[in-house]
């Protein structure tokens, strides 16, 4: 019989023993569902910025299998797939749309707080900044702009691209560190925006031209002969939206695709209309007449763009400054 309680005993002390380590099990599994791995951000950043394993994979100098496996381990965690097969490629999920702009967010505010404070040696800096810009603001704004940054940094470099699309891609990889242009609904959602100034189309015409002398009502301008200067045609134009209420219609003569100094260049030399953005096209126009256009258009805000990884560092933010001044500085 006391052999008897002794095993009862040893097996309820036993019972107890792995009552013990499961509940231990337990308390670590739920500590960490409660503390997620928080370097997560960094690889779902980067994962919906690129929108691909592979190239994630690179951006971070990981294996491709271990990105898939960091992919893997968000999906569990956020209990969305994120990334789903589409043809050849990846496209992201409702879910993570949402996610994108927060994440990319949470990881440059982390970035800023364990970044040390440093000062900017102006005089000492050697950067080369890439601006992508709209014909007619290097122009205008440009002479301005590298006078500012050859006063307190003689070793920074301006590189200008024409801007020939609206894509954020370059501004993303890193190709590009700023440009300007008008924000529109597909824009970028992560891409951060400023407002530079508020612009407005004008007319603009040589010395000399009937449209210099007179009232320009909206008869009168329509009849003459103009320069199309828009990336969506024609017809599509809010000066054309604009003359259809006064049941006219200009006649085009030429279409060009986006070039404000080439539309001048022509109506510099020739009886045609140039209908242009009167701030971005102000040295462009010197020397010809400009009129303001004789129906009501909605006016626009010209901004600069940057992707959210250049928020805080110094000689983007310094670059920045200049450029607000600049377009300040010229009415």
């Amino acid at each position: 019989m006391g052999q008897t309680i002794a095993h009862i005993l040893v097996g309820r002390k036993t019972h107890r023993l792995h009552y013990i380590r499961a509940l231990n099990a337990m308390a670590q599994q739920g500590a960490r569902m409660s503390r997620p791995d928080l370097n997560l951000l960094v690889t779902l950043d980067v994962l919906l910025a690129e929108g691909s394993v592979a190239r994630a994979a690179q951006r971070l100098r990981l294996s491709s299998s271990a990105m898939s496996r960091a992919l893997a381990r968000l999906r569990e965690t956020t209990g969305d797939p994120l990334l789903v097969r589409a043809g050849r490629g990846l496209v992201p999920t409702p879910r993570a749309l949402e996610l994108r702009e927060r994440v990319s967010q949470l990881v440059q505010g982390g970035e800023a707080v364990l970044r040390p404070t440093e000062k900017l040696d102006l005089k000492s800096l050697v950067r080369t900044f890439t601006l992508r810009t709209s014909e007619g603001f290097v122009e205008n704004f440009g002479p301005g702009l590298i006078t500012r940054i050859g006063e307190e940094a003689p070793q920074v470099r301006l590189r200008f691209l024409q801007k020939a699309d609206k894509d954020s891609q370059l501004l993303r990889n890193g190709s590009v560190d700023l440009e300007t242009g008008v924000v529109e609904a597909t824009t970028s959602p992560e891409v951060r925006a400023q407002a530079l100034f508020r612009d407005r189309y004008i007319g603009v015409v040589r010395k000399g031209h009937a449209l210099c002398r007179g009232k320009i009502t909206p008869v009168r301008y329509a009849a003459g002969r103009h320069i199309s200067i828009s990336r969506q045609g024609p017809d599509k134009e809010p000066i054309d939206e604009a003359l259809r209420s006064f049941g006219v219609a200009r006649e085009i003569v030429v279409a060009i695709v986006g070039g404000f100094a080439t539309a001048l260049a022509l109506a510099r030399s020739s009886d045609l209309v140039a209908s242009v953005p009167e701030r971005h096209t102000g040295n462009l126009r010197a020397g010809m007449h400009s009129f303001p256009i004789p129906v009501t258009t909605p006016e626009f805000t010209v901004s600069m763009l940057w992707h959210p990884r250049m928020d805080a560092d110094p000689a983007h933010r310094w670059l920045r400054g200049h450029i607000r001044a600049v377009c300040a500085e010229i009415r």
